[in-house]
């Protein structure tokens, strides 16, 4: 039986933009995401980290199902979610639940907290008025809420307090995975901390596997197994989180990491300054998407577009300097 929880397969979501000139037949579009395949083992936490607008977000609702891909496969256990009827995907939605980034703008201020967190439950027949309270109430004691709370309004509670319900919320229909789009990135550095250990310990009460979201790379290195690196809407390197911070293969992964701050501020930083800008997703480079800003390109690199690879572990990086032996100096 496989251990493979979700499987993306070549994935691509194009937005396409209004035009002004009418019955224009090539319109253009954003390639949000743009060939994206990747796979994730149930009970691990794969981290999606990149610059802002490199498609991480667009990858979390594609999975969640808040939007469809242009192509490519999205399979969750034997489920294909592009194929589903609507009556399948409303089950599937119970497994399949998700934590947004803005613990304020994510809740009713109208609703009671206890109102918000049975709302699913009541989208999904689940349970009379007394048991969906009992449920409620279970939950908001599980993620450090006290179930006296019940009957207040979100605007009582505290950022991270907030966080907490939005989490109750995600967990409230059993799900068996959980994609956190940059769950802690609103909140002060001492309250992450405590919302990261959080979503450990439930991960490992509640046998929870995660899609990781954010732009932090030490907090991806704290909670994620593996981590995939997005670049322009395409992942450009992928592997456990040890070989991505200790030996890292692309050259953007390099660059990344080499803006990470050091614990001790008297450690010298080697870091590697990117050229230029990060192109338009309307209409990026050919060959790699990364060559115009990269010391480190050679002539392929302009032409023919890498692919993820490697021939001795599954640290895999779409880099034609890397995957053909040559040094990065």
């Amino acid at each position: 039986m496989s251990n493979k929880i979700l499987q993306v397969k070549e994935v691509k979501k194009h937005f396409e933009i209004s035009n002004k000139i009418p019955f224009l037949k090539n319109k253009e579009s954003v390639k949000a995401v743009d060939n994206v395949s990747f796979e994730v083992n149930k009970g691990e936490t794969l981290g999606i980290v990149g610059e802002s607008g490199c498609g991480k977000s667009t990858v979390a609702r594609l999975v969640s199902q808040i939007i469809s891909p242009t192509s490519g496969d999205i399979i969750y256990e034997d489920y294909n979610l592009n194929k589903l009827t609507k009556k399948e995907q409303k089950e599937i939605r119970r497994s399949i639940q998700m934590v947004f980034q803005d613990p304020y703008s994510t809740l009713n201020h109208r609703k009671k907290i206890g109102d918000l967190i049975s709302e699913p439950l009541i989208v999904h027949n689940i349970g009379d008025k007394k048991e969906r309270r009992q449920v409620v109430e279970n939950l908001l004691e599980t993620v450090g809420i006290n179930k006296r709370f019940y009957d207040r309004f979100p605007h009582e509670f505290s950022g991270g307090q907030r966080q907490r319900i939005n989490i109750a919320r995600a967990l409230a229909l059993n799900p068996s995975l959980v994609i956190c789009d940059e769950p802690v990135s609103a909140l002060d550095v001492s309250i992450q901390a405590q919302v990261l250990n959080l979503l450990k310990n439930l991960q490992k009460e509640f046998d929870l596997t995660y899609i990781f979201i954010s732009h932090d790379l030490n907090v991806v290195r704290y909670i994620c197994d593996r981590i995939a690196v997005m670049y322009l809407g395409k992942i450009v390197e992928i592997g456990t989180y040890q070989e991505i911070y200790d030996k890292p293969k692309h050259p953007y992964t390099k660059a990344l990491l080499s803006s990470i701050p050091k614990e001790n501020p008297f450690d010298s930083i080697e870091r590697i300054p990117l050229k230029g800008n990060v192109p338009s997703p309307i209409n990026p480079p050919s060959g790699c998407s990364f060559h115009e800003r990269c010391p480190f390109a050679i002539d392929i690199c302009k032409v023919r577009e890498p692919q993820l690879y490697s021939d001795d572990d599954n640290h895999l990086a779409a880099c034609h300097v890397v995957n053909n032996k040559e040094e990065l100096v």
